[in-house]
């Protein structure tokens, strides 16, 4: 089973950074947005996405995560910089990771989205904060 990620990400060197560290793993990345709708566009047949919060066109990434999760069943993870932004969540989203991040935390956070699909027990990275949302 292939899966697929989405990187919402405005700075190239980041979004490549993200891409080269989901590679490395075996995951296959559909591509980068740095926008909303390019970010929506993209949205078909992918299992998680990993979005910024302050993007090309503002600061657009918690609707554009709210929209992946409801809209299109999307697991989204936030990383950045700014996790206070988020205040304690958006709505359909699973957490955050803070900018800088490492190869190792991308891969236990992977590990731990895809964990839920195959029924393994994996707990959630101590890099990756989870919403308690209700």
């Amino acid at each position: 089973m292939t899966v697929r990620a989405l990187i919402v990400e405005d700075e190239i060197l980041v979004a490549l950074d993200l891409e080269s560290a989901l590679m490395e793993i075996g995951i296959e990345v559909a591509g980068i947005a740095a926008d909303r709708a390019s970010a929506l566009r993209m949205a078909e047949d992918v299992d998680f996405a990993l979005v910024d919060v302050n993007l090309r066109d503002g600061q657009t990434g918690p609707s554009i995560g709210r929209a992946l999760a409801m809209e299109h069943g999307v697991k989204v993870i936030f990383v950045t910089a700014n996790p206070s932004q988020l205040g304690d969540g958006i709505e359909g989203t699973m957490g955050v990771m803070c900018k800088p991040f490492s190869d190792e935390s991308i891969s236990a956070t992977v590990a731990f989205l895809t964990a839920s699909d195959t029924r393994d027990d994996v707990a959630p990275p101590r890099e990756l904060k989870l919403f308690q949302l209700n």
